[in-house]
């Protein structure tokens, strides 16, 4: 073989190789949740005992928190156009699943992504006006109002009208 076809052929290799790495960081599509069955969820009536309607779709997704008089099947369906970036959702469906006072089906709901807004159910984070700033322009600031006898201003409406 000459030299000429081995370095053609070791491009070609490298090449092929390269092209199948970047493969893996192609998009995917990700479903997550409760996956519906249009023909099971048909069969679901008003009047079904909440054990039919566990026999028939499974158990929910979540359950409301009040009363539990409501049954909420969810499934998302996401795109990652580049593996290993956040996702962004392409359709969302909620399934709910109403129940009278004696535990019979009320009625059955399904909303989309058009009726509500889409919020994160894992990072389990309450944004507080602290994280604002930078820790070091919290400390700084801090440093540099330091008043150790207090302001003489109280909070309280009032307070200091006899000063």
């Amino acid at each position: 073989m000459s030299r000429r076809l081995v370095s053609s052929l070791a491009r070609l290799a490298v090449i092929g190789l390269v092209g199948v790495g970047m493969s893996g960081c192609i998009g995917e599509d990700l479903r997550h949740g409760y996956q519906i069955d249009q023909a099971a969820l048909a069969t679901v009536k008003p009047g079904m005992s909440a054990e039919q309607v566990l026999q028939i779709l499974g158990t929910p997704s979540t359950v409301s928190t009040v009363g539990n008089k409501s049954w909420y099947y969810i499934t998302q369906n996401t795109r990652r156009t580049v593996l290993f970036l956040g996702e962004q959702v392409e359709d969302q469906k909620v399934t709910a699943v109403y129940f009278s006072a004696g535990f019979k089906v009320e009625r059955v709901a399904l909303y989309g992504l058009q009726d509500g807004k889409v919020f994160d159910f894992i990072e389990r984070t309450t944004p507080t006006s602290g994280a604002d700033r930078a820790f070091l322009s919290q400390l700084f600031r801090g440093l540099t109002r330091y008043e150790p006898f207090g302001s003489g201003q109280s909070n309280v409406p009032g307070a200091n009208r006899g000063m």
